[in-house]
């Protein structure tokens, strides 16, 4: 506890920094040390606001994680300015998952782009491969949504924020905050109660990128911010992926110039798959790829010489068992006649195209024609 207090209070410090805390640690020999010897020229901060921050985080259900903790992840350990101290909400074993991708994005991305990014984190998701981004609007907030919806809706996701763990950034990911805190992690380096601002979104990426083996970089303007991330895991070694678009749309001009870099080029979840077979020797269990015309058409039992062809293909379209007012996904399940994996792909397009809404619990609802 008292260690705790100790790294919480030294980071805080004014002109101090993760290199410089480190270096610190390095002179003096531990935190307690450092602070009793600090010169003159560092602000310190009060230990009683450093013992306020474990009183917050403890009623918070926030977990601080030092840099010397066990479940501290090992990845992030290897940066020079890994974060000496993390809050994390959430399901804190994933944080040294084996195998994750990082993605990252526009925050202004078409809906095409959205819907790619959203199939991609899905059935990477389905591959155990955990998909960590920044819970911003546009690509990051498809990635985490596309997650979360494998795995019959349990996938589980890492968000990375630019503010306190316990700040919602940007508001309207509101619902999706609290879905990612119950399925996956939520985490920050910055106090609890930090607002968002510009600033910090840098120091974040670093994070984002050195907690995957690889980055995917869906749309992306030349000046977006996703490509610091990409330089970021070029810095640490790390793969780089990019989804090609049209040369006349500038969302993406980035990506593109990263292909032409040597970035991998994705337009398939098996363009990734082999690149982390191939890189990390590790064996990936083969992608059962849906069968687009057949996806949502439930087969017909031939011994059945009453069989109405007119309502098996009606099982394509799973909206008129949507309501306002919001339907039960196994409830839909039931009626529509679908698998749980069809039911769920055709529940994200949805989603994403702005029709439906997730509601508390396992509900849908339409989304009102104000709202769209």
């Amino acid at each position: 506890m008292n260690n705790l207090v100790d790294f919480i209070q030294l980071i805080n410090t004014e002109n101090i920094g993760p290199v410089t805390f480190y270096k610190l640690i390095d002179k003096f020999g531990s935190a307690a040390e450092a602070l009793k010897n600090l010169p003159p020229k560092y602000k310190l901060f009060p230990r009683s606001k450093a013992k306020l921050e474990l009183d917050l985080a403890k009623s918070k259900n926030i977990h601080i994680l030092s840099y010397q903790d066990e479940a501290y992840p090992s990845a992030l350990r290897q940066l020079a300015d890994a974060p000496p101290i993390l809050y994390v909400k959430g399901k804190i074993e994933l944080l040294n998952h084996e195998l994750a991708i990082a993605i990252v994005g526009s925050r202004h991305a078409s809906i095409n782009g959205r819907k790619t990014i959203s199939k991609l984190a899905y059935e990477l998701t389905n591959n155990e491969i955990l998909i960590i981004s920044g819970m911003a609007r546009g690509i990051d907030t498809a990635a985490h949504k596309g997650a979360m919806y494998a795995k019959e809706q349990t996938g589980p996701t890492i968000a990375v924020l630019g503010c306190g763990v316990d700040v919602v950034y940007p508001l309207e990911n509101k619902v999706l905050y609290e879905q990612i805190c119950q399925q996956g992690i939520v985490l920050s380096e910055f106090p609890i109660g930090t607002e968002p601002q510009p600033q910090n979104f840098p120091r974040r990426n670093r994070i984002v990128a050195a907690l995957s083996i690889g980055t995917l970089v869906g749309e992306a303007s030349i000046n977006s911010g996703s490509l610091i991330t990409a330089r970021l895991a070029l810095e640490q070694g790390k793969d780089i992926y990019a989804i090609p678009a049209s040369p006349s749309d500038s969302r993406s001009n980035g990506s593109n110039k990263l292909i032409k870099e040597g970035a991998i080029l994705v337009d398939s979840v098996e363009d990734i798959l082999n690149s982390i077979t191939i890189s990390n020797n590790k064996k990936i269990k083969p992608f059962e790829a849906y069968a687009q015309q057949e996806l949502f058409v439930k087969p017909i039992d031939k011994s059945e010489k009453s069989v109405n062809i007119r309502q098996i293909y009606e099982h394509k379209d799973i909206i008129s068992f949507i309501t306002p007012e919001g339907v039960d996904k196994d409830e839909i399940i039931r009626e529509s006649g679908l698998s749980a994996s069809e039911v769920s792909m055709q529940l994200m397009d949805l989603e994403l195209s702005g029709i439906i809404e997730k509601r508390v619990g396992n509900k849908v609802a339409l989304v009102s024609r104000k709202k769209r």
